[in-house]
């Protein structure tokens, strides 16, 4: 299926006859303002800590890490990135694994006694790069991202899945190799995982970092946790059961490391898993009496919000300031949570206008922040917007719908776009993330993940051709 590109929709008027065309609301401002008063340059603030504009850098998962959890030059250049983008606020930085078996890929970073020293000067590092810029880091917020792969565990081998789930799944358990019940962590095995994120979160105070987010998004152990309707036993079952996971480790952060403020990435809604279908258009497994969706309607392809607004109530009373809002699983259904033109390698022909998803996100964010209106929530989905992501952000920025804009596979591009952006400088096009996905197909052909079309330090890279083979097909070509 073919949509139009977004680089075709030249004025402000043609973005909008299409998303009228579609039936969606996204709207845009025809213009994006600049200086200290323009919506996205206004400060906002956080247990007491002030965050200099409305730009945020999300967690990604890192390939490039030594095989102890440590970082290489490779993590150490995408950090330095972040700090040079401009954006005052570094979500997690990436996702950080709290101990080995947990690792979603042998090359993930992992925070220990060990590599605590190299975890804290990936923060330096990128603090060191946004001061040599921009001058002021007073109003920088830098967090760290706990996590546990669960069902996506790869820790030891980039091809053998090695999962730890919170309980039995139809649709899924094939995808990952479980037969039985043996992957299924027990009360007590979760018990000393809580533990681990404790010792892992009072790591990354040490380190110097201001927030931990404890992550629960994207069909990774916090998530899947949430989604425990038939679980049996203490993290299982009533909505009470399903959030212990967050709020022992949120008592024991509190105990431990008092001053770390706690940030939740969240999937709020999520989805069927999807599989390619006719002329591989991705089509879902199951679209009628879905239980395992939180957030998700019971149909397997909608979604309802009342259950997640109940937890951010939760969250509040934990003392959790910030959440980061997202849906879905880059696994099982990415075109909900990464709209794109081109699916990864492992993936399928987008079903829908990638439009349609990305304005699905930002109404659900909508929706939270009218019912929370104290909570600092940073909004995903942005990228597919390309050329119109500063307008239409400008607009829901203006408007209250989200505080903060979070940039994900955009910065690996153009990380000097929230700069840009701010400075009131013309996007450079050809630095544009165009959703080719390769920064995804090269991690799932076993390589180092990076911006193969656009950055240029990728492109002279030998993975480059070697991704290129594996896909069947010549390098994407930048001018797209």
């Amino acid at each position: 299926m073919s949509y139009p590109k977004i680089a075709g929709l030249k004025t402000a008027s043609a973005f909008r006859s299409h998303t009228d065309a579609l039936g969606i609301a996204l709207p845009l401002d025809d213009t994006v303002e600049t200086g200290p008063d323009a919506p996205l340059a206004r400060p906002l603030e956080a247990g007491g800590r002030r965050i200099g504009n409305r730009f945020c850098i999300l967690p990604m998962e890192g390939w490039d890490g030594e095989t102890d959890g440590r970082p290489t030059d490779l993590t150490r250049r995408r950090w330095r990135r972040f700090g040079e983008s401009g954006a005052k606020l570094i979500w997690g930085g990436e996702a950080v694994a709290v101990r080995h078996d947990g690792r979603a890929n042998p090359n993930q970073l992992m925070l220990n006694a060990d590599t605590l020293s190299e975890i804290a000067s990936l923060r330096e590092d990128l603090v060191a790069a946004h001061a040599e810029r921009f001058g002021d880091t007073d109003d920088l917020l830098v967090g760290l991202q706990l996590t546990h792969s669960g069902r996506f565990s790869r820790p030891n081998e980039k091809k053998r899945w090695e999962p730890r789930v919170a309980y039995r799944h139809p649709l899924l358990d094939p995808r990952v190799g479980v037969v039985d019940d043996g992957p299924v962590l027990s009360d007590d095995q979760l018990d000393r995982l809580v533990d681990d994120f404790v010792v892992a979160a009072k790591l990354s105070a040490d380190a110097g970092y201001a927030f931990v987010d404890v992550k629960q998004c994207h069909g990774y152990l916090g998530h899947e946790l949430l989604s425990g309707f038939d679980r049996p036993g203490r993290y299982g079952g009533s909505f009470e059961n399903r959030t212990r996971f967050f709020r022992d480790i949120a008592a024991g952060i509190r105990a431990e490391a008092p001053g770390l403020e706690i940030g939740v990435r969240l999937s709020v809604f999520d989805f069927s898993p999807y599989r390619p279908g006719e002329e591989g258009v991705g089509a879902a497994e199951q679209s009628v009496e879905y239980r395992y969706a939180f957030g998700g309607d019971g149909t397997g392809v909608g979604f309802d919000l009342e259950e997640p607004s109940r937890y951010l109530t939760l969250l509040q009373e934990h003392g959790v300031r910030m959440v980061c809002t997202t849906v879905g699983s880059p696994y099982y259904n990415p075109h909900i949570q990464r709209p794109a033109s081109f699916p990864p390698s492992d993936g399928y022909l987008p079903p829908e206008d990638p439009l349609v998803g990305v304005a699905r996100q930002i109404d659900a964010t909508r929706r939270l922040k009218r019912d929370h209106p104290g909570l600092l929530l940073v909004g995903s989905g942005y990228t597919y917007l390309q050329e119109w992501l500063p307008n239409v952000a400008q607009h829901v920025v203006r408007e209250g719908w989200v505080d903060s804009i979070g940039l994900g596979r955009m910065v690996l591009s153009y990380p000097e776009l929230p700069a840009d952006v701010l400075a009131g400088r013309k996007l450079v096009r050809k630095l544009i993330c165009r959703t080719f996905s390769e920064c995804t197909s090269a991690p799932r052909n076993g390589m180092i993940s990076g911006c193969f079309p656009l950055d240029q330090f990728y492109r002279d890279r030998p993975e480059r051709e070697l991704l290129a083979r594996a896909l069947g097909k010549g390098a994407a070509d930048p001018a797209q």
